[in-house]
């Protein structure tokens, strides 16, 4: 009887205390979020307010992918494909029929997570770095299928027409601070997402797909049903980016939206920050964007690949000496001034 009062008693702490980090972790976001919130205030310049932008951007992205590729364990290197998607769809259904950006953009949405469960039937059945290629060679063949597609503007690409500033059309060429709210509300979406699926039978069930599909599904998880539904949602998000960064640069090609480098600023970011984490995606984000921006117009790294060589050493020497991210670092460094303030 007593040990089954303690064993109670500690299943109630255990949920206790895991109730408080979860409000932590709302009250953490609310208190990022308004200090983002208060940067267009205080940064005037065009420049620095396009890397803010950017940043936001590939934190989203990098969020969305973190859904499949951090909790489901499914390491995508095709995310271009679900990001052009949702930029071809908006575009094309503005530029072509008139239709509001938004509406593009739901569409994009919607194509993207048909076109992630389509792939995921074909290519969930492959396993590890198999799964990986193969997402980046479907990529690929997308790439070059627009390439060649009059219907979409092919090698061309599509040219948006210049209007007034509106948020009905998505357009602001006097100020860029509404593109900076924008991408803020799409970070906290995705992030409140994550949110709620890293604490519903979802979330247990990926990560239990990640650690051990085998074992996970002897207990009664459906293994492709999880892979499948991930897929999807983080597809969808993507596209929502893609249709934002269409609206964003008013011109989009192939390789301008699709090229194999999107892929790589969605999966890095969160390499950097902690795999099935949080706040890895935005940490890893808030360093390598604005290094990459940086490079691109300093050192010349566009044309040299100057700053694939910086972030991309900085990413080995973060995975060798903290294999869970900078996530993991911070970690380590509360729980030490933890130690020292109880001692």
């Amino acid at each position: 009887m007593g040990t089954a009062a303690v064993s109670s008693g500690a299943t109630q702490g255990v949920v206790a205390g895991y109730r408080v980090h979860r409000r932590r972790q709302v009250l953490s976001v609310l208190a990022v979020l308004a200090v983002l919130a208060l940067l267009p205030l205080l940064v005037h310049d065009a420049y620095l307010r396009n890397v803010l932008i950017l940043t936001l951007l590939y934190a989203s992205l990098a969020q969305a992918w973190n859904i499949l590729g951090g909790y489901c364990g499914q390491i995508s290197l095709g995310h271009a494909l679900y990001f052009g998607i949702g930029a071809y769809a908006t575009s094309v259904l503005y530029v072509n029929y008139g239709l509001l950006p938004w509406f593009g953009m739901a569409v994009g949405a919607v194509l993207a997570a048909a076109m992630a469960l389509l792939l995921g039937w074909m290519c969930f059945r492959l396993k590890g770095h198999y799964f990986s290629i193969a997402t980046l060679v479907i990529a690929e063949i997308g790439l070059l299928l627009m390439h060649n597609w009059e219907f979409v503007g092919a090698a061309m690409g599509i040219q948006w027409p210049l209007g007034p500033d509106s948020w009905a059309t998505l357009q602001f060429a006097r100020d860029k601070a509404p593109y900076f709210y924008f991408v803020l509300g799409l970070f906290a979406i995705t992030w409140v997402i994550s949110f709620q699926v890293e604490g519903s039978r979802w979330g247990y069930w990926w990560r239990a797909v990640k650690d051990n599909p085998e074992a996970s599904e002897s207990l009664g998880v459906t293994v492709f049903s999880s892979k499948m539904a991930a897929a999807a949602l983080s597809a969808s998000l993507t596209a929502v980016g893609g249709s934002f960064y269409a609206a964003f640069v008013a011109y989009i090609d192939p390789d301008s939206v699709m090229h194999f480098r999107f892929s790589l600023l969605m999966v890095l970011p969160v390499v950097l920050g902690g795999l099935g984490t949080l706040w890895g995606p935005l940490l890893g984000a808030v360093i390598l964007i604005p290094l990459t921006e940086v490079t691109r117009s300093y050192l010349g790294g566009s044309g040299t690949g100057i700053d694939l060589i910086i972030y991309g050493a900085l990413v080995m020497l973060v995975s060798v000496l903290k294999p869970e991210g900078l996530v993991g670092l911070f970690g380590q460094f509360r729980g030490r001034r933890g130690a020292g303030g109880a001692a």
